[in-house]
């Protein structure tokens, strides 16, 4: 199975910064698709980047530039550098892996920004 725990988030006023880990299980940790989700209160949950396996990244485009998403696959981390944080960013954010079929999914870690 797969185990995921995020960490880094916290309060953060406007135009600030953090950086988001997850560490992950697996003896095969380098052929997950891993991903951060985001979910604020009263929306659902969206796709928020995905780095392959093969480390091409992909980003939404509410983010697009602001964040950056990374892995260390010897660590068995994945990392988000979150930049020019907003209000608007205020979520929970959720580590996700896929592996063949299935999904996993972190706790979550809140990132609530201030203004």
């Amino acid at each position: 199975q797969v185990q995921l725990l995020e960490s880094g988030g916290g309060l953060v006023q406007a135009g600030g910064s953090l950086r988001l880990s997850c560490a992950a299980s697996g003896r095969t940790f380098s052929s997950y698709a891993m991903g951060w989700f985001r979910q604020a209160p009263g929306k659902q949950r969206e796709l928020v980047a995905t780095v392959t396996s093969g480390g091409t990244t992909t980003y939404a485009d509410s983010v697009k530039g602001r964040f950056t998403i990374s892995r260390d696959n010897d660590k068995k981390m994945v990392d988000l550098q979150v930049n020019n944080l907003a209000s608007e960013d205020t979520a929970v954010y959720y580590c996700h892996a896929s592996f063949l079929t299935r999904d996993f999914w972190g706790q979550g870690t809140q990132v609530t920004v201030s203004s």
